[in-house]
């Protein structure tokens, strides 16, 4: 195998003498951007994307209990169905205020660190 792998590198750098070196390089940076690719998307989704979907699944709770508070004052909910949406709204909106302060308390120990 290392003798094959021997070969092919004689040969490219014959090829290259030849004006196909461009071409290599070319081939070589699109198989680097495959792999890159693959080997994010085999690392799964990153911090930005989960968090940003956290952030949409609080404003939809929030724009629900919204909804839903509207829909009771018309008289076209069930009171329960009031209640529920806009205590998942609250319970979204103090877990989103919880999440804000504990990010402010590490910046605010990450700038208080020495260097």
């Amino acid at each position: 195998m290392i003798d094959s792998v021997s070969s092919i590198n004689s040969l490219t750098k014959g090829a290259g003498t030849l004006g196909v070196q461009s071409s290599e390089s070319n081939i070589l940076s699109q198989a680097g951007t495959v792999v890159s690719a693959a080997a994010s998307a085999a690392l799964g989704p990153t911090f930005a994307s989960v968090l940003g979907g956290a952030v949409n699944d609080a404003i939809s709770a929030v724009k629900g209990g919204e909804a839903a508070s509207f829909a009771g004052i018309k008289g076209t909910a069930d009171t329960r169905e009031v209640v529920d949406a806009v205590m998942e709204a609250d319970r979204t909106l103090k877990t989103a205020v919880a999440l804000r302060d504990k990010v402010v308390s590490a910046y605010l120990e990450i700038t208080k660190m020495q260097i």
